[in-house]
């Protein structure tokens, strides 16, 4: 039988009993359902083997997800019980015609590009990441700045003192990004986005980015020493002064079931309250 995991959100109430009905009607068609039982962080890469993923959680549960599946180039299929649905596009109520739509081969896929991130230490490669959404080059306590400098091709953008700065995805710009003033972009769109995160100037201004280029962060001494590298909120690497953080479109893309443009435009006026005029 073809293996479908199914991961589950256990921060969600709802997740626990869906999971039972997906699973009954998985095997009903001949799949073999299995389930991951997820909380929010997990260093596991369950996904191997499987014909596709389940998702029941919000857009957190889909990032963790999509990061498991862009290597394997397994199919998404994300349940939205969550709070913004921008990429989990699969509203409860609909879950089991919307897969059955995906299994006849009639549901509309989007690929979406993932940003890595390696930390370069002494000449050295450290570590890795990936995100659908960003990655994120930051102070560990919040009321915390660092300074860094950023290279985009080699050729240096900026010298910055702030709380850190953002590197996002199209699909991570209704996020993080867009809590610290970063645009807004059509996630049909291949672009990066520079953010810093609250800087200790008023010059420093998100930039779009072409993402065939390769941006450099070099870590600073700063009063701050606890320094850390996250890719989607989720996964953490601790850095250091002299670290060189080198960011690049990863090689492969993720495939996310029903996660259209209508979906997101209609998250962003629901949910973001975007409005072009005086009543939003």
């Amino acid at each position: 039988m073809k293996k479908v995991l199914v991961v589950v959100n256990t921060k969600k109430e709802k997740s626990t009993s869906l999971a039972k009905d997906v699973s009954a009607y998985l095997e009903e068609r001949g799949y073999e359902p299995c389930l991951f039982h997820f909380d929010g962080f997990s260093k596991k890469n369950p996904v191997k083997g499987c014909e596709f993923v389940i998702t029941l959680g919000g857009d957190g549960t889909v990032l963790f997800a999509a990061r498991c599946c862009s290597k394997y180039g397994i199919p998404v299929f994300p349940v939205n019980l969550g709070e913004f649905g921008f990429i989990a596009g699969v509203q409860p109520a609909k879950w089991k015609k919307c897969l059955d739509a995906y299994l006849s081969g009639k549901a509309p896929v989007a690929e979406r590009s993932l940003v890595k991130a390696e930390v370069i230490r002494d000449g050295k490669s450290v570590a890795d990441c990936i995100g659908l959404n960003d990655i994120v080059v930051s102070a560990k306590e919040s009321v915390s700045t660092i300074s860094m400098e950023v290279y985009y091709n080699k050729q240096r953008l900026t010298q910055l003192k702030s709380d850190g700065v953002i590197f996002s995805t199209p699909t991570g710009s209704t996020g993080y990004s867009c809590s610290a003033g970063g645009p807004i972009i059509d996630p049909d769109l291949d672009a990066f986005i520079f953010t810093p995160i609250n800087a200790f100037s008023l010059s420093a201004r998100p930039i779009v980015l072409n993402p065939e280029g390769e941006i450099s962060v070099l870590i600073q001494e700063s009063r701050t020493k606890e320094i850390v590298l996250s890719a989607d909120g989720q996964s953490v690497y601790k850095l250091m002064a002299g670290d060189a953080v080198k960011v690049v479109r990863s090689e492969n893309k993720v495939s996310l079931v029903y996660c259209t443009t209508e979906n997101f435009y209609k998250a962003l006026l629901s949910k973001r309250n975007w409005s072009g005029g005086p009543n939003a």
